[in-house]
C-alpha cells in the first residue's frame, strides 16, 4: 500500500480554551515528530527531543527510525562515535541518549533529584563520606574507564562496611558517569564502562541552565503540559515558580478535567482530525512516559498494557494512540494489536512495519504476521 503525505492543518484555539484528548493527542505527536516525519538530523532530533529514553541500546535507535525521514542506525551511531552524543543517567533516573551539550548542562540541572536518590540508601552509607567518594571515583573512572563492578570493588576498599549497592549508587548520582562507546553502537556490542562526561567530552560541565529555559523546551517538544506534567518528566519537584515567571511569555488552556495546561504561543497544534500513520515505538519511549496525564496517547482501558512487571513492550500506535505491541522473532514482525483493526488500518500498519524493517534490518527478510496480546 503507497502512503501519501498528508498536510497537517493547524488551528489556534483561544487562550484558556479546553483541549480535548485528541487535541492533545495532534499536539504532541506534532511536537514528537511523529505526525510526519522530519528531514531533521538524528543530532538535531535528540536536542529536539531532549534526550530519548534508553536503558537498552535499540530503543533510541527505533524511536528516531520512526520520527525521521532517511534516517539509518549509521545517522546515531556515527555522533556517538564521535562523541556529539552520549548515553548517561539523568532524567526520572534513567538513562537517556543526549547530545554533548544537553550531557554538560542537564545533569548539573537535575542534580537535586539525585541527591534525594542517594538519600534512600543512606544506611548502606554510614560513615561514607560523600565529597571524598565522588573525588575518588572520579579519579578512578578518569584514569581509566571502568566497568560498575570495578568502580565498586574500589570503593568497597575504602569503605570495607558500606553496603556495595549504595556505594554504585552513589558514585553514579554524585558524578555525571556517562557509558563510553563501543556501548550504544548499532550492531556493535560492549559492557558498560564509564567515565565521566566532561572526561569523555572533552571539555567542563556547564552550569546549569535556569529551569525556565528547560519549561520552554520540554513545552517545544511534549506540550501543551501542566506542572505536574514537567515534574514527571524530569525527576524534579517545586517547578510552579518557573512556569508563573514565564506566564506572560505562554498561553494557557484547560484539559477536559480542568487542569491548566502551558505552552508556546507558536507551538504547533493541528486540528484534532489530522490523520495520525501509524507507528512503531520502542519499548519505554519518551512519548508514553512524560506526562503525569497519559491519557493523550495511553487510552485508559490500555493502561498498565505496555508493560509487565520490569519488562516493557514495544509498542505500536494507531489513530495516534497506543493500540497494541509487538516484537521482532527469528523471522518475522509479529504484530498485536489490543483489537480489531480495520482492513485501512491493517495495511497501514503492514505498509509501515515494512518500512521499519527497511530502515532497521535492510538485510534481513521478515515477514510481518498479526497475532493476539499475550496475556
Amino acid at each position: 500500500m503507497t502512503q501519501t503525505k498528508r498536510s497537517v492543518t493547524s488551528v489556534t484555539p483561544p487562550p484558556g480554551a479546553v483541549l480535548g484528548t485528541r487535541a492533545l493527542n495532534r499536539a504532541t505527536l506534532a511536537r514528537q515528530l511523529l505526525l510526519r516525519r522530519s528531514p531533521l538530523s538524528a543530532e538535531a532530533a535528540v536536542r529536539h527531543l531532549v534526550g530519548l529514553q534508553a536503558q537498552n541500546v535499540k530503543p533510541p535507535y527505533y524511536a528516531l527510525a520512526a520520527r525521521l525521514d532517511g534516517f539509518t542506525p549509521e545517522a546515531l551511531s556515527r555522533p556517538m562515535a564521535d562523541r556529539a552524543v552520549a548515553r548517561m543517567v539523568t532524567l526520572r533516573s534513567t538513562i537517556h541518549t543526549h547530545t554533548a551539550e544537553d550531557c554538560l548542562t542537564l545533569r548539573p540541572l537535575v542534580q537535586p533529584a539525585r541527591d534525594r536518590e542517594i538519600s534512600v540508601f543512606r544506611k548502606g552509607l554510614a560513615g561514607v563520606d560523600l565529597d571524598r567518594l565522588a573525588v575518588l571515583a572520579r579519579e578512578l573512572v578518569e584514569s581509566e574507564p571502568r566497568t560498575m563492578k570495578q568502580l565498586r570493588e574500589a570503593l568497597l576498599r575504602e569503605w570495607p562496611d558500606a553496603d556495595p549497592q549504595a556505594l554504585s549508587v552513589a558514585a553514579r548520582c554524585k558524578l555525571p558517569l556517562v557509558q563510553i562507546t563501543p556501548r550504544g553502537l548499532w550492531g556493535r556490542s560492549g559492557q558498560v564502562t564509564l567515565t565521566t562526561a566532561e572526561h569523555w567530552l572533552g571539555r567542563p560541565a556547564e552550569p546549569a541552565p535556569a529551569p525556565d529555559d528547560t519549561v520552554l523546551r520540554y513545552l517545544a517538544a511534549f506540550g501543551p503540559a501542566s506542572v505536574k506534567d514537567m515534574q514527571t518528566w524530569s525527576g524534579l519537584t517545586r517547578l510552579r515558580p518557573a512556569f508563573e515567571r514565564l506566564r506572560p511569555r505562554l498561553v494557557t488552556f484547560r484539559d477536559e478535567t480542568g487542569v491548566e495546561l502551558f505552552d508556546l504561543p507558536d507551538a504547533p497544534r493541528p486540528d484534532p482530525d489530522t490523520p495520525a500513520p501509524p507507528r512503531f515505538l520502542p519499548e519505554f519511549d519518551n512519548l508514553l512516559l512524560s506526562h503525569a496525564d497519559r491519557t493523550r496517547v495511553v487510552p485508559a482501558e490500555h493502561r498498565g498494557r505496555s508493560w509487565q512487571g520490569n519488562i516493557a513492550y514495544c509498542t505500536l500506535l494507531v489513530d495516534g494512540f497506543l493500540a497494541g505491541l509487538w516484537r521482532l522473532e527469528k523471522d518475522a514482525l509479529v504484530v498485536e494489536p489490543f483489537g480489531t483493526l480495520t482492513k485501512a488500518q491493517r495495511e497501514e500498519v503492514t505498509a509501515e512495519g515494512e518500512r521499519m524493517l527497511r530502515v532497521m534490518h535492510p538485510d534481513t527478510s521478515y515477514g510481518i504476521r498479526f497475532g493476539t496480546v499475550r496475556g
